[in-house]
């Protein structure tokens, strides 16, 4: 089964619930603000997604904003921004569709349709 990582307040991840919805996927949703990802789950969700560690920042959110992240991101390496990530959900990129040996950081609606016709998660 599929792990839906949003929050529910937020319309991009309204619009990709609804598409999971939509394709009869099977999954489990987690709010990121009141169940945040761990340490342990965002490096391994970062070792599966194959993306750089600052993909997994929410770049538009005001928490990101007024760590001035944009800046400090730079000089930081991998395992702090991982230890940083870990400490509030708003800081991380969303949604994230997590299945068994992939991760999708971010809605991309065609590649999220397209890939979700290929797997196996379907109620």
């Amino acid at each position: 089964m599929l792990t839906f990582v949003c929050y529910p307040k937020c319309t991009t991840c309204q619009r990709a619930r609804a598409l999971l919805d939509g394709l009869g996927a099977a999954y489990e949703a987690r709010d990121i603000k009141a169940d945040n990802p761990t340490y342990d789950e965002l490096k391994r969700w970062l070792g599966m997604s194959g993306l750089p560690v600052r993909r997994f920042f929410n770049t538009s959110g005001m928490l990101y904003k007024s760590l001035n992240m944009k800046e400090k991101l730079a000089t930081m390496g991998e395992d702090e921004c991982l230890r940083l990530l870990a400490t509030d959900g708003m800081l991380v990129k969303r949604p994230l569709l997590v299945g068994e040996n992939r991760v999708w950081v971010g809605f991309k609606p065609d590649e999220w349709e397209k890939d979700m016709a290929l797997l196996p998660y379907r109620d």
